[in-house]
């Protein structure tokens, strides 16, 4: 069974962005729109926000906070992955086609036929 796979995020105790190498044929400008969505999300709301693929390369994102954290927005939070998720869908969608055919290595026109 495969395991999840970070793509990409950012923490705000840290400060610091964190992209996998593995995904490193990504286009720039797909890289940096990813690298925007972690690091307002975290500047905005607080806490830690990543994306992940799940073992079937459906993209996720996730966000926590250190139980200690008093200003962590987690209504925000929810609201934020709300709008990303609707804004950002055809860039999640194709980063999980991607994924599932670079990383997994299915079938490209079977992937297609899907849709």
């Amino acid at each position: 069974m495969a395991e999840r796979v970070v793509l990409c995020g950012a923490n705000a105790y840290e400060q610091k962005y964190y992209f996998n190498e593995q995904f490193k044929a990504i286009p720039q400008s797909i890289k940096d729109e990813l690298h925007i969505i972690c690091v307002l999300f975290t500047e905005e709301v607080g806490g830690i926000f990543t994306l992940v693929f799940d073992e079937d390369g459906t993209l996720n994102m996730e966000t926590n906070a250190e139980e200690t954290d008093i200003y962590y927005d987690e209504i925000g939070s929810g609201l934020l992955v709300n709008k990303i998720r609707q804004t950002r869908q055809e860039l999640f969608e194709s980063l999980s086609m991607y994924y599932r055919v670079v990383i997994l290595g299915e079938d490209v026109s079977k992937l297609l036929d899907e849709e």
